[in-house]
C-alpha cells in the first residue's frame, strides 16, 4: 500500500451533499417514531420574579393533550451537574418557581400534535411576582467581578503608565458589540425515548458525547445507559454544543408520559431559551513611537453574564499574541445581569476582541499618519508577546503581504473620504486576527472488513462542515488506501469519547484519533481472518501544554461603498488570507472561512438581538426583526490560504472553523472609516450610526443597587 495516495489535499465534495439536496438526509424533527407525542415549551414573559399561579386546568380538557409538566410536576434532577466551567444552573429546567430571565422554560405541554400541544401551550395561564430587573452592561457595574481564568491569566507585561508616557501617540476608545443570535439554518430539535433504564435521544447538537455526559448526570444514571445520535446537523455556530432545553424536557417528558416526545422548536423560541454570543464593553489603549513601533497594550473588556453558570468571552487573548510591545495588560470582566445565559458562537472572545482590537490599531496609524499594513508589519513579534513561547508556527506576514498584493493594497490613497463614485464614498480597510488552535482527547475504531473496505468509527459532529468528507480523506492516506474504500460512522455518543464540533479543534482531535487508530491496524493487518479492529484512546497521548504557543492566524481586506444621505454600507469585495496549517479539503475550506466571513460582515453590519429595557424581554426574536445577511449583501469573495504546516500536529492539520469571523468585522469597520473619516466603535454599523456617529450608544437604566433596589 501506498503511504500516501492524495486523499489529503484533494478538493472533494461533500459525501453527503446528494443526501441534503434531496432531502434524504434525516435530521432531528425527521425521524419516524411510533406513539410519537410532541412537546410544546411554555417560556417566561418576565425577565425576574417568581412564578405565583401556573393554572393547568383549562389546558388538560384540550383536544389531544396528555398532560403538562411544570416545577410541581416535572421529574427531579441532579442539582451538582457542571459544565466545562463549573456548576452549571442552566440546565436545571423546571425545578423550581424562579425566573432568572426572559424566555426560560417554565412548562411543556404534551399532546399528541405538534399544533395540539402548541394550542394548549399558547392557552396556558402563568402569573408572575414581577422583581426589578438588570440589563445594564457596564464595567463599572457594582456586580461586576473578575472572569474566570480557566482559559490561562491575564496578561502583565512591562511597566504600562510609563510606556504609555513615553509614547508619541496614545489612543484610548471604548468599544461596544450587541448580543447576537446563532441563527442555524436548523432550530434546535429532539426526540428522545426510554428503553427501560436507558434513554434514547435523536438530537441536533454539535457533540454527542458531551450531551450523553450531561444527560446522564442530570439523571444520576451510567453514562453508558445514555444514547445520543445526531447524525445530520442543519448548523450550529456554536448555539448547538450544550444540552439543550429540547432534550433536557424532551427526556423528561418522555419519562412521565412512558412514549416518545419531540421538542421541535420555533425560530422564536431559540432565541428565548438556547444561549448567544454577550454583549460587550471594551477599553482599548495603544501607545506608540512616531515610528510605529507599539510601546504599551491594554485591553480591558467586560461582558455580560448569567448568574445560573459560568462562562468566559475571551475578548482580550488576542492582545497577548498579535503585536509585539514592551508592556501588554489584559483585564476581562464578568457582569452578572437578568439574561440568558450567554454560549460560545463562532469564535467566540476572538471576534468581539478583534473588533476592538484592530480598530484600535488602525486608529494608532491614523493618528501617525502611517499606512495601517506597514503598522501592523512593523509590529510582528518573534515569540508570544506575554507568554515568551515561540510560535510553533506563525504565517501571519505571509497572509498580509499576499493579500495585500492580491487585493491591490499598494493603490490605496491612505486617506479618507478621497476616493467617491458619483454620490458614494468608498474606503479599503483590514485587520488581523488569530485563534487558539490545538487538540482535544477523542476514541476512534477502525474495522478492516471482510470485503477489502473500512468503517471508521468515531463520537465525531458533521454540522454542516463537512467532517464526514475530510474525515475520510484523513483516514483513507492513514491507511494508504483509496477514499472510496472508507467509510465513516459518526454523530453517536455510543462510539465513544469524542470533542465536539467547536472551538475550532473538532477536525484536528478527531483526525489525530484517526491516524492513530489507523497506524495500530495497519499492525495488525497480516492476520488472514477478517473483520479486524484497532481502537485508541488519544486521552494520555496528547500534550495538553506544549511548549510552542499554537495559533491560526487571517488577514482580511474588505472595500465598502458608504451613502452618505443616507447612512447605507455596502461591502463591495472582501478577501481573506488565512494560515491555517495543512489544508484537508481545499473546497471544504475555502467554503468554511468564506461563510465565517460572511459572518463577521453580518455581525458588522446587520445582527443585534434588542432587549426592551422595561421588560427585559426580545423584541425581534424573528428573521424579521433580526437581521441577518442576505444574498444581496454579500459580494464576491475571495479566500486563500498560505502555505503552511502545524509542527504539533503528526499530519500538520490546524483548525479553520472560527478564524474566518474573526476579523472580518474590524475590517469592515476600518474601511467605514477610510470612506468616510467618521470612527465606527459599536456594531452593528446601523444607518443611524452611520448619519450621527456621535449620538450616545442607549443603554438600559434600570440597574439594581447592591440592596436589590433600583437606581432612579
Amino acid at each position: 500500500m501506498s503511504p500516501d495516495l492524495g486523499a489529503v489535499g484533494a478538493p472533494r465534495p461533500r459525501l453527503e451533499g446528494r443526501l441534503k439536496v434531496t432531502g434524504a438526509a434525516r435530521y432531528a424533527a425527521d425521524l419516524p417514531m411510533p406513539g410519537l407525542a410532541h412537546g410544546w415549551m411554555v417560556t417566561a414573559t418576565v425577565s425576574r420574579g417568581r412564578i405565583r399561579d401556573l393554572d393547568t386546568s383549562a389546558v388538560l380538557g384540550m383536544p389531544g393533550v396528555l398532560g403538562v409538566l411544570d416545577h410541581r410536576t416535572a421529574p427531579r434532577l441532579d442539582p451538582g451537574v457542571r459544565n466545562y466551567f463549573g456548576p452549571d444552573g442552566s440546565v436545571l429546567l423546571l425545578q423550581d418557581d424562579v425566573i432568572p430571565y426572559a424566555g426560560r422554560p417554565v412548562a411543556l405541554v404534551v399532546a399528541e400534535t405538534p399544533e395540539q400541544a402548541r394550542a394548549a401551550a399558547n392557552a396556558l395561564q402563568v402569573t408572575y411576582d414581577v422583581e426589578p430587573h438588570d440589563l445594564d452592561l457596564t464595567p463599572e457595574h457594582p456586580a461586576a467581578r473578575p472572569a474566570s481564568t480557566a482559559f490561562g491569566p491575564e496578561a502583565d507585561t512591562g511597566d504600562l503608565e510609563a510606556e504609555l508616557a513615553a509614547s508619541a501617540v496614545v489612543v484610548e476608545e471604548r468599544y461596544r458589540t450587541p448580543e447576537e443570535s446563532h441563527c442555524a439554518m436548523e432550530p434546535h430539535a429532539a426526540t428522545a425515548w426510554w428503553d427501560g433504564d436507558d434513554v434514547h435521544v435523536v438530537d441536533s447538537n454539535q457533540g454527542a458525547f458531551s450531551v450523553s455526559e450531561v444527560l446522564a448526570a442530570l439523571w444520576s444514571i451510567d453514562r453508558e445507559r445514555v444514547h445520543v445520535r445526531s447524525e445530520h446537523v442543519g448548523g450550529g455556530f456554536g448555539g448547538k454544543s450544550a444540552c439543550g432545553p429540547q432534550v433536557i424536557l424532551g427526556s423528561m417528558a418522555a419519562k412521565v408520559f412512558g412514549r416518545p416526545v419531540r421538542i421541535a422548536m420555533t425560530r422564536a423560541q431559540v432565541f428565548e431559551t438556547t444561549g448567544a454570543r454577550p454583549r460587550t464593553d471594551q477599553l482599548v489603549t495603544v501607545g506608540a513611537d512616531a515610528d510605529g513601533r507599539l510601546r504599551a497594550i491594554h485591553h480591558r473588556a467586560a461582558y455580560a453574564l448569567s448568574p445560573l453558570v459560568e462562562y468566559i468571552e475571551w475578548c482580550t487573548e488576542q492582545a497577548k499574541i498579535l503585536y509585539a510591545a514592551p508592556a501588554i495588560r489584559t483585564r476581562l470582566t464578568a457582569v452578572p445581569l437578568d439574561v440568558l445565559p450567554p454560549a460560545s458562537m463562532r469564535g467566540p472572545g476572538a471576534t468581539p476582541g478583534s473588533f476592538a482590537l484592530e480598530s484600535a490599531i488602525d486608529e494608532v496609524a491614523e493618528r501617525l499618519d502611517m499606512d495601517p499594513l506597514e503598522l501592523r508589519l512593523r509590529n510582528q513579534p518573534d515569540v508570544a508577546p506575554v507568554s515568551g513561547r515561540p510560535f510553533s508556527t506563525r504565517r501571519l506576514v505571509s497572509c498580509l503581504r499576499e493579500g495585500a498584493r492580491r487585493f491591490g493594497w499598494a493603490a490605496r490613497d491612505r486617506r479618507p473620504r478621497s476616493r467617491r463614485e458619483g454620490p458614494l464614498l468608498i474606503g479599503t480597510g483590514l485587520a488581523t486576527t488569530s485563534f487558539s488552535a490545538g487538540v482535544f482527547p477523542s476514541t476512534a475504531s477502525i474495522t478492516a472488513e471482510a470485503d477489502g473496505t473500512f468503517t471508521v468509527a468515531i463520537g465525531a459532529s458533521d454540522i454542516g462542515t463537512g467532517a464526514r468528507t475530510a474525515l475520510t480523506a484523513v483516514a483513507a492516506d492513514a491507511l494508504g488506501v483509496a477514499a472510496e474504500q472508507v467509510t465513516i460512522r459518526l454523530g453517536d455518543s455510543d462510539l465513544g469519547m469524542a470533542w465536539g464540533a467547536g472551538g475550532s479543534r473538532g477536525t484536528t482531535s478527531w483526525s489525530f484519533a484517526i491516524t492513530e487508530a489507523a497506524k495500530k491496524l495497519r499492525e495488525n493487518l497480516d492476520t488472514p481472518v477478517r473483520p479486524v479492529t484497532a481502537t485508541v484512546d488519544t486521552s494520555t497521548m496528547i500534550d495538553f501544554q506544549p511548549d510552542r504557543e499554537r495559533q491560526t492566524f487571517s488577514a482580511v481586506f474588505a472595500e465598502v461603498a458608504v451613502d452618505p444621505a443616507t447612512g447605507e454600507v455596502r461591502v463591495r469585495r472582501l478577501l481573506g488570507m488565512f494560515a491555517v496549517g495543512r489544508v484537508i479539503n481545499p473546497l471544504l475550506a475555502r467554503s468554511q472561512v468564506v461563510g465565517g466571513m460572511i459572518m463577521g460582515l453580518s455581525m458588522a453590519l446587520h445582527e443585534e438581538s434588542v432587549r426592551d429595557p422595561l421588560t427585559g424581554r426580545h423584541v425581534n426574536a424573528d428573521f424579521a426583526g433580526y437581521h441577518i445577511a442576505a444574498h444581496a449583501d454579500v459580494p464576491d469573495i475571495e479566500a486563500g490560504f498560505v502555505p503552511d504546516y502545524e509542527p504539533l500536529d503528526p499530519s500538520g492539520f490546524n483548525g479553520l472553523g472560527e478564524i474566518g469571523t474573526s476579523g472580518t468585522a474590524a475590517a469592515i469597520a476600518n474601511a467605514v472609516w477610510h470612506a468616510t473619516g467618521t470612527r465606527q466603535r459599536a456594531l452593528p454599523i446601523r444607518l443611524d450610526r452611520v448619519l450621527e456617529p456621535d449620538r450616545p450608544v442607549q443603554l438600559p437604566v434600570n440597574r439594581l443597587k447592591p440592596d436589590g433596589s433600583r437606581h432612579g
